[in-house]
């Protein structure tokens, strides 16, 4: 099983340190070409799935011309199935877009309902903001009934977080995650990588898809699986 996991796109983020200089239009280009190479790639290398964990555009700032635009980007990849968690960004609101566009149909946007999707090899769990900010996902209550499986789980939150800031976004115990059993969980909300090769379970958060801020040094990018 191959899939591309991304995180923490940010389109239309205002870029406010940069509009004096007049580079925040650039830098908000900079983000479109980002994930439209996302995309050629998995047209490229027919990846089955695209799993984006959260803060995918900005709910102040979004125009609807970047959704239709990210929009189109998905149809031109019919074959790859793209699921959406969203994030404390951009909640799935009633005036969201999530909620009101009409979306391309290989696209599959989670709520704060947890839900599985059953595939041919493998189940896909996922679940949401609802709001921008979530204090008790129950995540914990997700009871694995097929593990000859691969078994999979989206979400955007804050793993093992501090006090304050944690336990406003979707806060997730790691002990907890690994007594689920899940072979991979997809997450976003941290704008770095973090990532273990060494556990046997596989809990990754692949950073923003580009350099936020002046504080976001390092690799920047989207993370590409082959699972068994």
């Amino acid at each position: 099983m191959k899939f591309v996991h991304i995180a923490d796109v940010h389109l239309d983020i205002p870029f406010t340190t940069l509009e004096t200089r007049g580079l925040a239009e650039k830098r908000r280009l900079d983000q479109r070409n980002a994930i439209k190479k996302v995309v050629e790639y998995i047209k490229e290398n027919n990846i089955p799935y695209l799993f984006i964990c959260g803060d995918l555009y900005e709910q102040e700032y979004v125009k609807q011309s970047t959704i239709d635009y990210i929009n189109k980007l998905f149809e031109t990849i019919l074959d790859t199935k793209v699921f959406i968690v969203p994030g404390n960004h951009d909640p799935y609101i009633k005036n969201s877009y999530y909620a009101r566009y009409n979306w391309a149909p290989n696209v599959k946007i989670f709520t704060s309902k947890i839900e599985k999707i059953e595939e041919e090899n493998v189940n896909i769990y996922g679940y949401g903001f609802e709001d921008f900010y979530m204090r008790n996902s129950e995540y914990e209550s997700i009871k694995i009934d097929e593990k000859d499986k691969i078994n999979i789980l989206l979400t955007h939150g804050t793993i093992d977080g501090s006090r304050e800031d944690g336990a406003l976004y979707n806060p997730i115990k790691k002990s907890s995650l690994k007594e689920l059993g899940f072979d991979y969980v997809a997450l976003g909300h941290i704008h770095k990588i973090s990532y273990n090769e060494e556990e046997e379970q596989k809990i990754v958060n692949p950073g923003s898809l580009i350099s936020l801020g002046f504080d976001e040094l390092g690799s920047h990018g989207m993370i590409l699986r082959r699972n068994r």
